[in-house]
């Protein structure tokens, strides 16, 4: 998991590929004026969704894992927090078999960590890491990318 400022976005573009295409756009473009919707910049390999959701308590967002795509969560209108656990760390089996088309499991324990993400930040979540976002009360406006690991040869208890 990576946590960190878009003004430093550009010394994580060396992790894959499609990283720097994403931040060169978040620098390039207001997100906050984009409407609910997927922006393609590069077919299933880089997408962006941007969402209004309405934030939940820490014990109503379950954790969940992927396994083809690093998310990168970038809060647009208000403060968000996110639980995380090392999915090697996880106590429990997910709530049901692998979602193989929409590339997720949820799992049903509380994060051991969380943090608080503020507008001008993001955090990046790898296949390996179990996050539980959108966390807070009322509503934000963020967009969340979803990057393509080129390369997933990971041996994920999932």
């Amino acid at each position: 998991m990576i946590y960190g400022k878009i003004s430093d976005s550009a010394r994580y573009e060396c992790l894959n590929r499609h990283l720097g295409r994403f931040f060169k756009f978040v620098r390039e473009n207001d997100l906050s004026k984009f409407a609910t919707q997927r922006i393609v910049l590069d077919g299933d390999k880089l997408y962006i969704n941007m969402a209004e959701p309405e934030l939940k308590s820490a014990e109503e967002q379950k954790l969940e894992v992927h396994r083809k795509y690093i998310d990168v969560h970038f809060p647009l209108t208000g403060d968000e927090i996110c639980g995380i656990t090392h999915i090697d760390d996880l106590s429990v089996k997910s709530d049901a078999p692998f979602n193989e088309e929409d590339d997720f499991a949820l799992y049903g324990e509380k994060a051991r960590n969380y943090f608080t993400v503020h507008p001008g930040e993001f955090y990046i979540v790898f296949p390996e890491d179990a996050h539980a976002p959108i966390i807070g009360e009322g509503k934000i406006k963020k967009a969340i990318a979803k990057v393509f690991v080129e390369e997933y040869d990971y041996d994920l208890p999932y």
